[in-house]
């Protein structure tokens, strides 16, 4: 006998007790509700949604365990389809049971009528979604505090597609940008507000290939108020192949922050980056040194920085100078002085003869031929040093000019290798 062929009990007894059990045993609560708004059958899962046992429930009307606050709009949809204008509704609301407890639910309401097509029952599905309300709650309020936290700083928002090449910012950023009837902008649109001169800071290579997952730039951008100093920090978003999928970026005004470290700087005698003195720290303790055997000066410039900044990011070229900051330091005397005077550019001033001079230079070019680790990549940032030197102490920036000469003329002749010339 083919399954086709098996007789199919149709009955009214079999169809009732496939509606008992599928009543009973569903996982979200069912109940049968009068034209009066009573509750003529629950099943488990109503009960506990509700807190009230099913033999307590039956005859009570559901406006008592319904949130007075909800109560209104629940019965004007149930008197639309008693009046014959819907035939159910879905609503949500909330129960509040005997302890006091709030359920957040959905109710979906269906009219059960007779032959005449008069409403004789109410049948009504029940989900609880309370978690899911505090889930949007949650939301809301982390929403909140972004949009208080976005009001309290000057900037905003951008995100582009990865697929589609596609940027955009967000309407704070165009109104911070371009003033309060501003439109969103593009990425050309965007990137003609960059300073050229930090054209290299906005790349966005590194991320768009997925080379990193993050970076941090500062830049300046013109914008209604004038040019402001921006820090950016952008995020990448993968698919769950781990292909890059959105960058999403925060670009804030730090303009006044960064003109107090500027001036900061100014007064301070140290390179707040690398720890190493800066042109004023130089200068000054130049003028304590005493020497009696001569004094030398290394002007001393990265080869492949700029790759790293290009390619990895700022972060990655913030590690490499740091890096070449301590080789610096372990190739000198305690005695000696270095100092960060440019963005990639060192100098040292070498308290000694000429030969100590020459020997600090080799053993710096040989510290720098040790590739840096970023991660999990590797940077083959070297170094090209030009030397000046004399048998007296003299004027410092005499002996820095002519080093920053003897460094030209290597940098000409190839890189990676170090010269000394006596002043």
């Amino acid at each position: 006998m083919q399954p086709e062929d098996v007789p199919v009990d149709d009955s009214a007894e079999v169809r009732l007790a496939l509606f008992d059990f599928a009543f009973d045993h569903a996982p979200i609560g069912i109940a049968v509700v009068d034209v009066e708004g009573r509750i003529v059958r629950g099943n488990d899962a109503f009960s506990e949604l509700v807190g009230i046992p099913l033999p307590a429930l039956r005859g009570t009307p559901f406006a008592d365990f319904t949130h007075p606050d909800d109560l209104d709009a629940d019965l004007v949809l149930f008197r639309d389809v008693l009046a014959g204008n819907r035939d159910g509704y879905t609503i949500e609301k909330r129960y509040v049971r005997p302890d006091g407890h709030i359920v957040d639910v959905v109710i979906h309401v269906a009219a059960m009528r007779d032959n005449s097509g008069k409403v004789v029952r109410f049948l009504s599905q029940i989900e609880d979604i309370t978690a899911h309300k505090e889930h949007e709650r949650q939301l809301a309020e982390k929403a909140a505090q972004l949009q208080l936290a976005m009001e309290a700083l000057r900037g905003g928002f951008w995100h582009m597609d990865v697929s589609t090449n596609t940027f955009e910012t967000s309407d704070r950023l165009a109104e911070f940008i371009g003033g309060p009837e501003a439109a969103k902008l593009d990425l050309k649109r965007y990137l003609e507000r960059v300073n050229p001169d930090d054209s290299v800071a906005v790349d966005l290579t590194p991320l768009l290939s997925g080379t990193v997952d993050q970076s941090v730039a500062e830049y300046r951008l013109e914008t209604v108020s004038g040019e402001k100093w921006m820090r950016c920090d952008r995020r990448l978003l993968r698919d769950p192949d781990g292909r890059p999928r959105r960058i999403v970026g925060v670009a804030i005004d730090f303009t006044q922050e960064h003109e107090r470290l500027e001036a900061s700087e100014r007064n301070s005698q140290s390179d707040a980056l690398t720890g190493l003195l800066n042109r004023r720290g130089l200068a000054s303790r130049y003028e304590q040194m005493v020497t009696a055997s001569g004094i030398g000066v290394l002007a001393i410039d990265l080869d492949g920085f700029k790759l790293v900044n290009d390619c990895l990011g700022h972060p990655a070229g913030d590690y490499v100078l740091q890096e070449t900051a301590r080789r610096l330091g372990a190739c000198i005397r305690f005695t000696d002085l270095a100092a960060r005077t440019g963005g990639d550019e060192f100098i040292l001033v070498i308290a000694g003869d000429r030969h100590a001079v020459e020997g600090i230079a080799e053993r710096i070019i040989l510290a720098m031929r040790q590739a840096m680790t970023l991660g999990d990549t590797q940077a083959d940032v070297r170094a090209t040093i030009g030397g000046a030197w004399s048998d007296a102490k003299i004027d410092l920036a005499r002996l820095t000019s002519q080093a920053d000469a003897v460094l030209y003329a290597c940098k000409s002749g190839g890189k990676d290798t170090w010269a000394v010339e006596t002043s």
